[in-house]
């Protein structure tokens, strides 16, 4: 069995809390976070999945750990800005994380979901990396856009965060999922501040086997899905956006979800 631990460092890299079990890690922190504050996710094995909850006021997540460790840094201030409020705050925390079932791993999913993922992140999928964020803020980073988070109707700090483009014409949003996965749809939710926001009429999706997929969107707030001839991929990247002709420049991503199995 895999012997999984969890820890708090801080800045200086001291050890702030740490538990080790087999199979599972709970741990139970009694202090207010500090900035720099790191959570340090160790497993004995690598390229196992795990469920994962770094934060009681968050969703458990399944995970691809491709590594040993994977530190995430408690967010303050302006990186605070797209978590809810209520994470990392106070003086009682609980983390926890497990190794998943055999039912949860083959069930069939959102293999894009991953509400921990960071810009520093080699280790723990999936992986939303972009060419552009709008004016390198929080509220409008490519991790936003995998958070499981589809509220669209406003902008800027939670509940509103998404992936912004900065009106970059060649702007890209990649998927990396990390392992090979077996996909056949997926649902784009664009940001809906309408008439603050224009929308993308067609998007184009390209996968790492080399296929490619054009899609038209509409001007909603609905989530829009997009059928696909089943392949098996490892990443994919979300480009070629054309706007629509609406006068404003500041179309948006707010959830982009993709669906199938392990492959």
């Amino acid at each position: 069995m895999t012997q999984l631990s969890l820890e708090i460092r801080s800045q200086d890299t001291s050890i702030r809390a740490h538990v080790s079990d087999q199979g599972q890690a709970h741990l139970v922190y009694r202090e207010a976070y500090e900035p720099e504050d790191e959570i340090v996710l160790r497993s004995t094995d690598v390229n196992v999945y795990l469920v994962v909850q770094l934060d009681d006021a968050m969703d458990p997540a399944l995970i691809f750990m491709t590594g040993h460790e994977y530190r995430f840094l408690i967010p303050f201030n302006e990186k605070k800005k797209s978590y809810s409020p209520k994470s990392f705050s106070g003086e009682l925390h609980v983390l926890t994380a497990r190794e998943a079932t055999a039912e949860e791993i083959h069930a069939y999913k959102n293999v894009a979901f991953n509400p921990y993922d960071q810009h520093v992140n080699e280790t723990c999928f999936p992986h939303a990396e972009a060419n552009v964020e709008t004016r390198g803020e929080s509220v409008f980073a490519a991790r936003n856009a995998i958070n499981g988070n589809c509220v669209n109707f406003s902008h800027g700090k939670w509940p509103f965060e998404s992936w912004g483009i900065n009106q970059q014409k060649d702007a890209e949003l990649t998927l990396n999922f990390g392992r090979p996965v077996e996909i056949d749809k997926v649902a784009i939710t664009i940001r809906a501040d309408f008439p603050h926001d224009n929308y993308w009429e067609r998007v184009t999706l390209t996968f790492s086997d080399g296929s490619r997929h054009t899609a038209e969107l509409k001007k909603t707030h609905l989530k829009q899905f997009i059928a696909l001839e089943p392949r098996t991929v490892k990443w994919m990247t979300f480009h070629e956006l054309i706007s629509s002709d609406d006068p404003s420049p500041f179309p948006a991503l707010s959830q982009i979800e993709v669906y199938g199995r392990e492959a």
